[in-house]
């Protein structure tokens, strides 16, 4: 990008972010399938390729991965189906045994923390969704969210009391005495996330909790998501195979393959600039317009009168219409108001018509 000024802007934000506190992180985790799996990894000190393993019979479901999720963002795994996502996350939590690696809570080891404290861990301070609601069939909404806190042993007066605030959260109010075969499917997935809301995790495991619901609801269900998140501000992990479900929700990305993750970035910078044939073919349908922000595909201004302004982080989307009408070029400006560059019609025309740019910002 030609604008030095805007390349400070955007190197500002980045850096912002980047120095959100890391909440979850992957270091080097493995998780082999297989005998002596465990013993063939630390003679590999951690490092195996794809033929090794199968050479050793070893099946490797997650591999090599390192990853760092900040406090407050909505980072999505994302792959096909057997890519590894779901084992993955099992790791993070521990609800499966990552075979090598660590993987960090808060900078703090959970593969050494004892059971009693994981046990703690999980009632308290994280929370699961997943595809299968689980709702108890004999207890009723009200019931079915203060459960875990009854496990917690909190008493009846203040876990009934939580579990009306959480119901009217999630917009359940009124349904607090329905049983799950009452409720719809969308409802059903509601009191889920009111369930898993109720003990106020600080980290949100969400495994494909859409997927089993048809398009209509499971668009309102990600409305819900992210209302619940600007008011809640949770760390998220959440797994899709849907690359449109990925880039309405995601703060960053990564998509897995084989086990292994091939490249983790915002919704944009993956399909901008894929690091790999994989990974462009998988962003391949994405409608670019919905993920392409002014900002990538500015130019410097040329003196041409404007037609209207658009901030550095405008989708091309939400203005597309409005610049084509026009007839010219919109100017883009940061906060202050001073331009950084401009988009022109003919950029959004080629953009939604599927024609490559190139030297857009020169």
């Amino acid at each position: 990008m030609t604008d030095a000024a805007e390349e400070a802007h955007a190197a500002a934000l980045k850096a912002a972010d980047a120095a959100r506190p890391v909440k979850l992180a992957c270091r080097n985790v493995w998780k082999l399938f297989g005998a002596d799996a465990a013993r063939f990894i630390r003679e590999h000190d951690g490092r195996a390729t794809a033929a090794e393993l199968a050479a050793a019979d070893l099946v490797g479901a997650v591999r090599a991965v390192d990853l760092e999720i900040r406090q407050g963002e909505i980072f999505i795994i994302m792959g096909l189906s057997g890519s590894g996502k779901s084992t993955l996350v099992r790791c993070m939590s521990r609800l499966i045994e990552p075979t090598f690696g660590k993987v960090e809570f808060e900078g703090k080891d959970l593969l050494k923390v004892s059971d009693a404290e994981l046990i703690e861990l999980r009632r308290h301070r994280m929370g699961m969704v997943f595809q299968n609601f689980a709702l108890l069939p004999h207890l009723n909404v009200a019931e079915n969210i203060a459960f875990p806190l009854s496990i917690q042993g909190m008493d009846r007066g203040t876990r009934e009391a939580r579990a009306r605030e959480v119901i009217e959260l999630v917009g359940l109010k009124g349904r607090e005495h329905f049983y799950p075969r009452e409720l719809s499917g969308g409802q059903q997935q509601r009191v889920g996330i009111a369930r898993s809301l109720a003990t106020r995790p600080e980290v949100w495991f969400l495994d494909e909790p859409f997927s089993a619901l048809d398009p209509l609801i499971r668009r309102e269900m990600q409305d819900e998501l992210m209302r619940l998140q600007a008011v809640l501000h949770k760390t998220i992990v959440f797994i899709t195979h849907d690359f449109d479900e990925a880039i309405r929700l995601a703060d960053r990305i990564a998509i897995m393959k084989d086990g292994e993750v091939i490249q983790i970035g915002t919704p944009e910078e993956l399909v901008v600039s894929p690091a790999t044939d994989y990974v462009a073919e998988f962003t391949r349908d994405v409608q670019r317009a919905k993920v392409i922000s002014a900002r990538s595909l500015m130019r410097a201004c040329h003196g041409a009168e404007h037609g209207g302004t658009v901030a550095p982080d405008a989708k091309i989307a939400s203005f597309s219409a409005s610049i084509i009408s026009s007839g010219k070029p919109f100017a883009v400006v940061n906060g202050s108001g001073r331009p950084l560059g401009e988009v022109t019609p003919q950029a959004v025309i080629d953009l939604l018509a599927g024609i490559e740019q190139r030297g857009a910002t020169a």
